[in-house]
């Protein structure tokens, strides 16, 4: 090491927080650090560490038991969950794009920030980060691959919001989309892809509730009812399971949308972060069960298993 003023070189002086090698000029007494990156945007903690760190969280672990178990404290986690989130927002906005399609389901999955909406108080009525917030999620059938998702008031501007960006992660071919029965999907979907879709909804219908069930007991499904509204969808082809399905791997594996857990969220960023670590986890690193590889590699935009630490770069 030389010092950039006195163009002499350095003596070893002690190491960094972080570990790295440090040297002051005997001449002018400043001090350096070895040259190094900073993957992780300045923050001090190491990069085997901040691996380590995600994966607990991506396996469902709360923040709390993630400081108790790494000895991180909350705030950095929180730090490195949201630096996490924009980088994995960007990956998959990069690579998720133009993917040929052939069956596509979409599902919402309830969740909330800070308090749920009955619990608001009147000053709080108008304010839209906190109470519920609603997951829009669009996965393609056969490969898993989770094209889209949206975090909003289930209304039709967040819709709107989820249908666009769909029309970005699909190719300009036919397929076949399905829904529930949530109306706001009908005027999205036929303003944004009615030049590429058939599309039809599953309606459900529920028993009535039964003596003392639990607040939280899934209601039984009575009947399940197909219904055309665009194109020619076909019948066998009309599902929702695989995005269900998806929707228990996320109260599963986002502690934040955990049920009767005081893990919560607390600021919609952090919840949007999570979801946006999550789902670029599930396309390129988890493998998947039955397809024995990830998501992104059964769709053909990736050409190996990823690890954890790929997602920060």
């Amino acid at each position: 090491m030389t010092c950039h003023s006195c163009r002499i070189e350095c003596r070893r002086f002690g190491k960094h927080r972080n570990g790295l090698q440090r040297y002051r000029c005997h001449q002018c007494r400043k001090t350096f650090t070895e040259p190094h990156e900073r993957p992780l945007d300045g923050m001090y903690l190491a990069e085997e560490k901040a691996e380590f760190v995600l994966r607990l969280l991506v396996e469902g672990t709360s923040v709390r038991s993630t400081e108790r178990i790494t000895g991180v404290h909350r705030d950095t986690i929180l730090r490195l969950l949201v630096l996490a989130g924009e980088r994995c927002e960007k990956l998959m906005g990069r690579l998720i794009v133009n993917v040929p399609v052939k069956d596509v389901q979409a599902d919402e999955i309830w969740g909330f920030i800070q308090k749920k909406e009955g619990h608001k108080r009147p000053e709080e009525a108008e304010n839209e980060t906190i109470g519920d917030a609603y997951g829009f999620v669009g996965i393609e059938r056969h490969s898993k691959l989770v094209l889209n998702f949206a975090l909003g008031r289930r209304n039709q501007a967040t819709t709107d919001i989820f249908i666009e960006g769909l029309r970005g992660a699909t190719a300009p071919n036919p397929f076949q989309i399905t829904t529930d029965g949530f109306q706001p999907y009908i005027s999205a979907i036929e303003t944004t892809l009615s030049d590429r879709v058939d599309y039809a909804q599953l309606i459900k219908v529920y028993a009535a509730p039964r003596e003392r069930e639990q607040r939280y007991s899934p209601a039984d499904v009575v009947e399940a009812l197909p219904r055309p509204i665009l194109g020619t969808p076909e019948r066998k082809r009309i599902c929702t399971s695989h995005v269900e399905r998806q929707n228990l791997t996320m109260r599963m594996q986002i502690r934040r949308l955990t049920r009767l857990t005081n893990g919560f969220s607390k600021k919609w960023e952090n919840l949007w972060a999570a979801l946006c670590l999550h789902f670029a986890w599930y396309n390129f690193v988890r493998i998947h069960q039955t397809l024995r590889v990830t998501p992104a590699m059964e769709a053909g935009i990736a050409d190996h298993v990823w690890e954890l630490s790929e997602l920060l770069r």
